[in-house]
């Protein structure tokens, strides 16, 4: 073993996918269910980018971690599906997109864990190991009630560039933790009805800024651990970036791909078991 990955890897690659679907938009304005425009926009995500990004996905034998809320789950349970048939993990992202920090009680947290759970169950056969907060936001409870589940790791915070280990009570958890630079939303997003307009940056540019990124974590042996979104990613510019970068990964000796529930439970300690 070097550094904090098994054999001779020097960086883990984790490709992350939080497929929500119009649910955030709908969870933050429930008004927007006027909106076709709008909810199109998301609907791009399980209907045209997921297909597109799977392909991807086989053609270069790359797993992944796709984080699907159960609201989305119900109404696109074969897409849902596919994912899981194709190998790659289906984590938990709350019911309708709801930041745990926004929510009320401890008691209303749990209460949606518990039913994104038992959707994405439903479907795949298997109940998530994984969480990933919607908007990133946990409560002061999130971490407890995730062990209390039998969550194996969260991936929702931004303490390190690495994964890293929380104590919770007598139990511990491991955080596969994320960044808005390694997000696709802040450099493709835009929709005004929401009041997004900043502007938008060029494929070229996200992936000048991913590759610099990889490059940095490489030289240092750490981690590269990207979210995107099928309706963010998945178009067909943005998909020829993300295949680039891919590219460039691949051209690194020592690179492995892992999903996030693989990476969470080998870790020990400062690192990765075999």
């Amino acid at each position: 073993m070097t550094g904090i990955w098994p054999g001779d890897t020097r960086i883990g690659v984790m490709l992350s996918f939080d497929l929500d679907g119009p649910s955030g938009a709908l969870n933050r304005d429930p008004s927007l269910a006027d909106k076709p425009s709008l909810l199109s926009l998301g609907e791009f995500g399980p209907n045209v980018g997921l297909p597109r990004i799977l392909r991807l996905l086989e053609e270069e034998a790359i797993p992944a971690s796709f984080f699907v809320p159960g609201w989305v789950a119900e109404r696109w349970p074969d897409e849902v599906k596919s994912i899981a048939d194709a190998g790659h993990e289906v984590a938990h992202h709350g019911y309708l997109h709801e930041p745990p920090g926004t929510l009320e009680s401890r008691e209303q947290e749990a209460e949606i864990l518990d039913r994104g759970s038992g959707i994405l169950e439903g479907i795949t056969g298997e109940r998530p190991t994984g969480y990933r907060s919607p908007s990133w936001e946990l409560s002061e409870h999130s971490l407890e009630l995730l062990v209390e589940r039998g969550f194996v790791y969260d991936s929702s915070l931004m303490g390190s560039d690495k994964p890293y280990e929380f104590e919770v009570g007598d139990d511990k958890i491991v955080e596969i933790p994320v960044h808005w630079s390694l997000d696709d939303v802040p450099y493709y997003s835009w929709s005004p009805v929401q009041g997004r307009m900043s502007t938008l940056s060029s494929p070229n540019d996200t992936l000048e800024a991913w590759q610099w990124e990889f490059d940095g974590a490489y030289r240092e042996g750490g981690a590269m651990i990207l979210t995107m979104h099928p309706y963010v990613t998945g178009r067909h510019s943005r998909m020829e970036a993300l295949r680039r970068l891919i590219t460039h990964m691949k051209s690194h000796e020592g690179v492995e791909f892992y999903r996030c529930v693989d990476v969470a439970n080998g870790w020990s300690g400062d690192g990765m078991q075999a």
